[in-house]
């Protein structure tokens, strides 16, 4: 029987309950069990996006101010970098993914020895990945790059980028971990801060490595690996400071197997999840590249435009995510409900407010990019094939999002396995042999949104996703 004193929860011995054991030791640690769910969620996803934002500044920076002192080439070899490198970080993205989930829950159920263990294998997870994304992406990205169909104008500058950007893979992935284990317990707001202060870096140098000093499309991807370097060091210098739930011991990072098991069993979805669709862009831009560095160049502008677009919505998913595991690991089923349906619900009417701004500025915004007539009449009629209807978007990853966080990473990569990939590339390979017509590649979107938010939604309405933790703990 537990009683409260004071504020806090004791069992009948008089000591605090486990649930919160250990969450009064670090204040940025948000417990998101209690309080007003919807100001809870706001709160914790505001933070989340000035984070997306300026992290989206990395490679926009570099797309600016590539196409600016460039030209055309090289910013077509940076903004067609995307869906490449997205594809060689997705699947361990992914799986760090079910790290945040393990460890949200562990936390909503006031576990502090569990917490730790899950910190310390995602830990060693991302190391491990770091070193093998860095000796794949530097030793094959000429045989990817030839496999995208690349133009051979843009492909000396493309090679120069991927592998300099590929240098730098341990510490894009060490960032993008130490940023999933504090935003699993909360704490929205320190990768914010050292992410602002890794931006500006990155910005300061490309202006003096490629504005001042003159050096090719390489030193911008140099100025980004060395602002993920420092951001990572600031993350690191709090999560070793003594007195946190989480606290960070060198010697403790190793791969726990029970703990691994479980990261991979909640993260290995969604990292495969991760990898389709990054599969379904590379196929897209191999046939967008086909038509061109015009089209290459609009292709990888729109990609940019669309990732701040979907920041807000982004954020929501997120924060949807850390909400869900952290109560239904406390068994507040019906608080988790009444979050998701916030967030859904938020998540689809800003993106439906986004998607028509970015209809009616399209040519505006893409011209920010690169003046030249032909990129812009290429990025205009794929953004207004698709902006209309990014709502279809955003309901898609926000009922995804839910159900990573109810642990059923298994549905979304099942959805997007058999829509998002096999439906697309069908759908593509079709039309290109009837039409050849770039426009009909465009409409592949919006199209394989509808059918995978249909098939979401039925899901999401009459299954029995919120007991997904206790039907696994029930079988263990």
């Amino acid at each position: 029987m537990l009683r409260v004193r004071n504020g806090v929860k004791y069992d009948g011995g008089g000591e605090p309950s486990k649930r919160d054991a250990g969450k009064g030791d670090a204040s940025h640690v948000k417990d998101m069990t209690q309080g007003n769910p919807y100001s809870l969620m706001l709160g914790f996803a505001l933070p989340i996006f000035l984070s997306q934002v300026f992290q989206q500044l990395y490679n926009t920076a570099d797309a600016l101010i590539v196409g600016k002192f460039l030209g055309t080439n090289a910013l077509a070899a940076v903004t067609s970098s995307g869906t490449l490198i997205f594809l060689m970080i997705s699947f361990f993205m992914g799986t760090a993914m079910g790290g945040g989930v393990v460890i949200s829950k562990f936390f909503g159920a006031g576990d502090k020895e569990q917490i730790s263990r899950a910190v310390h294998t995602i830990l060693a997870f991302g190391i491990a990945s770091g070193v093998v994304l860095t000796v794949t992406g530097v030793a094959f990205t000429p045989a990817f790059l030839r496999w995208m169909q690349t133009d051979a104008e843009v492909m000396p500058d493309a090679v120069e980028y991927f592998r300099y950007y590929f240098l730098g893979a341990l510490a894009m992935v060490l960032y993008n971990i130490c940023r999933s284990i504090m935003n699993a317990l909360g704490d929205s707001r320190r990768p914010l801060y050292y992410l602002i202060f890794s931006s500006v870096l990155n910005i300061v140098l490309d202006l003096l490595f490629i504005g001042a000093f003159h050096w090719g499309v390489w030193s911008a991807a140099a100025a980004t690996v060395i602002s993920q370097a420092a951001s990572v060091v600031l993350c690191m210098m709090h999560l070793v400071q003594k007195g946190n739930i989480y606290t960070v011991e060198w010697k403790k990072i190793r791969f726990h197997k029970a703990t691994l098991v479980e990261i991979v069993r909640y993260g290995f979805p969604s990292g495969v999840q991760n990898s389709v669709i990054a599969f379904a862009n590379v196929i897209v831009q191999s046939r967008i590249n086909s038509f061109g560095k015009l089209a290459m160049a609009a292709y990888g502008t729109h990609a940019k435009i669309e990732g701040f677009a979907f920041l807000p919505i982004t954020s929501f998913n997120m924060a949807a995510t850390t909400f869900i595991s952290q109560n239904l690991g406390a068994r507040q089923y019906e608080r988790a409900k009444k979050g998701a349906r916030f967030s859904i619900l938020a998540a689809v009417l800003l993106a439906e407010i986004i998607g028509a701004g970015y209809y009616v500025f399209a040519p505006q915004l893409i011209g920010i990019f690169d003046k030249t007539t032909g990129v812009i009449a290429f990025g205009v009629q794929q953004a207004r094939t698709v902006a209309l209807f990014y709502f279809l978007l955003a309901f898609s990853h926000s009922i995804a999002a839910v159900c990573r966080g109810a642990g059923k990473a298994f549905v979304p990569m099942v959805i997007m396995l058999s829509v998002w990939c096999v439906v697309r590339i069908a759908y593509i390979i079709l039309v290109m042999r009837l039409t050849g017509e770039i426009a009909y590649i465009y409409w592949a979107y919006p199209l394989t949104w509808a059918i995978s938010s249909a098939i979401y939604l039925g899901y999401y309405l009459f299954s029995d996703w919120v007991h997904g933790f206790d039907k696994k703990g029930a079988a263990v």
